[in-house]
């Protein structure tokens, strides 16, 4: 994590590589001349974003041992991966654009004839330590040796959950480009990423890689990798444009009203991926509810005909109170209330949103029944900016 040091130089060396390396030189200098970063921070859109947990350390403890809570948070069987295989993602998408959901943030989008890799995590634990952390519910749906050759690995910010050393470490022996937000560039070149593979951009900077253009857009979330948060490496949404169709990735982000100018500038988009899972009362401004997602899916559009939403950053890690299958039973209430195409694929099952979708609740098979909480009334949140909005009347806020 940035700014992290050790307390004394002996002890150095007992600092784990999984946190990667502080920025420094003219990587530093560069953060510090960004629009972004204030005060030796970087700053959300929208105002301050809490980034840690709103309640007590007693609070949030009551509700993640909770017996019931407990009960639902994990499935109920072992969850039915798609074995994917790279025969299935050899040939070309009949449409020209194809994606493939491989768990949590992960998704291998092929587009207008080139492939691209969002937040691949292939390691057993979101964690800095081989023995403790969350741990994955599901196996990679393929070996990441299997998967082929990548000509782009976008990473959306640098928590263990989208930027994976095992797994950074395995594409630094590929000839693949990294496009990564401003700062994350250090944790890579300490893992053996050549600078000359890397494209780090600050908000609303773009890189052209064979013949896409990927533009880091802002997101509302934070960043880190150690003991303690300096808000030194940026975070970012993401949009890849090929020369027929556009993809949105969001990371991770709480909702907020840009959405609807990323949409103006860059949309409307055939497909976004939309971060719907591990949301929580305790930190509403840093994660969206499926509902959210829902309508920051339909901003990003600007009044176009609406693409297809592919939930992610759910399914794969536990991370947060709700049920496990919570964020698929409410985005799908969610998108058939607005009108709205969602794919629902299993861990590894590729499909092209111009065809037919995966629609299937896989997820009832190995899931408790998950209470509808969010049909509760609560009470209306107000947003930075816009005090009278109510972003969520049907619940969890």
């Amino acid at each position: 994590m940035a700014g992290f040091r050790s307390p004394s130089p002996g002890l150095r060396g007992l600092r784990p590589a999984a946190f990667g390396a502080d920025p420094g030189g003219e990587r530093m200098a560069r953060i510090r001349r960004s629009p972004h970063f204030h005060n030796g921070v970087f700053r959300n859109p929208g105002g301050t974003a809490r980034t840690r947990p709103s309640g007590s350390a007693l609070d949030v403890a009551k509700v993640f041992l909770d017996k019931e809570t407990r009960s639902r948070r994990t499935p109920t069987g072992a969850v039915p991966v798609h074995s994917t295989t790279l025969a299935d993602l050899s040939r070309p998408p009949a449409t020209g654009l194809r994606l493939t959901w491989m768990g949590h943030s992960g998704v291998l989008a092929e587009i207008d004839g080139h492939r691209v890799l969002f937040d691949p995590v292939w390691g057993e634990r979101c964690s800095p330590f081989p023995f403790a952390g969350p741990r994955r519910l599901h196996p990679a749906p393929l070996p990441l040796a299997a998967l082929g050759p990548v000509d782009a690995v976008v990473v959306s910010h640098d928590h263990y959950d989208h930027l994976d050393l095992p797994t950074i470490r395995a594409l630094a022996g590929t000839d693949t480009l990294f496009a990564v937000p401003l700062g994350v560039g250090a944790h890579l070149e300490h893992w053996g990423v050549s600078a000359g593979r890397l494209r780090e951009l600050d908000w609303h900077e773009a890189t052209r890689i064979g013949g896409l253009t990927l533009t880091a857009t802002p997101a509302r979330h934070f960043c880190g990798r150690a003991l303690r948060n300096t808000q030194h490496t940026l975070w970012a949404s993401w949009v890849v444009a090929g020369e027929e169709h556009r993809v949105f990735h969001s990371g991770d982000t709480g909702y907020f009203e840009g959405f609807r100018d990323i949409g103006a500038q860059h949309g409307p988009f055939d497909a976004t991926m939309i971060q719907v899972g591990a949301y929580s009362e305790f930190w509403p401004d840093i994660h969206m509810t499926p509902e959210e997602g829902v309508r920051s899916h339909l901003d990003l559009q600007g009044g176009a005909p609406a693409g297809v939403l592919l939930p992610i950053h759910w399914g794969t890690f536990n991370l947060a109170p709700h049920a496990w299958a919570e964020p698929a039973e409410w985005l799908k209430d969610a998108a058939g209330e607005a009108g709205q195409a969602v794919a629902f694929p299993r861990p590894g099952e590729p499909f092209e949103p111009e065809g037919k979708l995966p629609s299937d609740p896989w997820w009832r098979g190995v899931s408790r029944p998950v209470p509808h909480s969010w049909r509760r009334p609560r009470p209306a949140r107000a947003v930075a900016g816009n005090p009278g909005r109510d972003l969520d009347p049907a619940g969890d806020r």
